[in-house]
């Protein structure tokens, strides 16, 4: 098949990735070229030329400024103007192509609200909570009936559940290959990685470490550099060490080094590729239970701690060390595999590709 991907448009779509959409962008458009198939990603400038790039010319965000879990609503920023103007060119563009599926991976709401000006089949994936300018988007398309959408949890098709009713559950998947498993870790060591911004709560994870007693390591982009000098370096010690934003061959080894990961979302997680990531390196989880992590996370693979409860999560970080880390491989085998994930967007292009859409109803 010919199939474009609309990417998000904050950072370029490379390693070391920002985050984990930017992550799964990569993923999916690498996966179906290996594949076989025609994939064009339309991206920011900078992203990686292997995925056969058209640039979108936006001005990328600097990792140290951009940390807004929410899309930005200020309508005079000259990055809303950017994004806003780089999408609205892509979907007039998009009316004259010849893809055979148009899978919209952005967080921004014009591809949605202006899905029914295309004839090509689109599938959006709702990678976060209901959000007021996607889900104003959402609620506008569904007289059209256009887009087929999923998402990539049960937690996160709940919370959506008032405005899509008709929400396929795709789980997001990791190379297992790339990230590889480890037998044998540090004992008493623990690891935080990610975006450090308040939203991923960086400084709850400190806590919980110096309460278990233990040793961590915290790698990522300080995004929100005030959140990082106030919150994050004041607690910086021989014990907990700030390394940096790690390369993937080097997050690799820090993770499978460490006894535990520590996850610590401070809002509702709609996946959590951190998560999968560390249970695929063989790393239990110690985390708040928020969002989707009960899915990832049971009896064999961690241990959940009620949402931020510092003394709970140290407790579950302890106990969550002792685990059987071939268990905690068995699970992303079973559950994050990027060829299951694949495979089921494969099957969903293939349904939608030559039959109008299925009509997500509003309640």
């Amino acid at each position: 098949m010919k199939i474009g991907i609309i990417a998000h448009l904050k950072f370029p779509i490379i390693e070391p990735f920002a985050g984990g959409l930017e992550m799964h962008t990569y993923a999916l458009a690498k996966g179906l070229i290996r594949r076989g198939h025609e994939v064009v990603l339309f991206a920011t400038e900078n992203s990686d030329p292997c995925l056969n790039i058209d640039n979108m010319h936006v001005s990328t965000l600097d990792y140290r400024t951009a940390y807004a879990f929410e899309p930005n609503t200020d309508y005079f920023s000259e990055q809303f103007v950017q994004e806003h103007h780089a999408y609205l060119n892509l979907m007039l563009e998009l009316a004259g192509t010849d893809f055979d599926i148009i899978h919209n991976n952005s967080l921004n709401y014009l591809p949605v609200s202006m899905a029914h000006t295309i004839t090509t089949p689109m599938v959006t994936t709702l990678h976060t909570p209901p959000f007021s300018w996607i889900q104003s988007a959402v609620r506008c398309e569904q007289k059209y009936g256009k887009i087929r959408y999923t998402t990539v949890s049960r937690q996160n098709a709940f919370s959506w559940n008032p405005y899509v009713t008709d929400c396929e559950i795709i789980y997001n998947g990791i190379d297992l290959h790339q990230w590889q498993y480890s037998a044998v870790a540090v004992p008493g060591t623990a690891i935080w990685f990610g975006r450090i911004v308040p939203e991923k709560g960086t400084h709850l994870a400190i806590r919980a470490a110096q309460l278990a007693g233990m040793k961590m390591t915290i790698a990522g982009p300080a995004c929100d550099e005030d959140y990082f000098h106030q919150e994050i370096a004041p607690l910086l010690s021989e014990d907990i060490k700030y390394v940096g934003h790690k390369t993937h061959d080097e997050l690799v080894d820090l993770l499978g080094s460490a006894s535990v990961f520590l996850c610590t979302p401070c809002w509702e997680e709609p996946f959590g590729l951190v998560v999968a990531e560390s249970l695929a390196c063989g790393t239990p989880v110690a985390a708040f239970k928020r969002g989707a992590l009960p899915e990832l996370i049971n009896n064999k693979t961690g241990r959940l701690a009620p949402a931020g409860d510092v003394a709970a999560l140290a407790v579950a970080a302890r106990e969550a060390a002792q685990l059987n880390r071939a268990n905690c491989r068995a699970f992303a085998e079973a559950h994050c595999s990027l060829d299951s994930m694949i495979d089921s967007y494969v099957d969903l292009y293939s349904r939608i590709r030559d039959i109008k859409p299925m009509s997500c109803q509003a309640v």
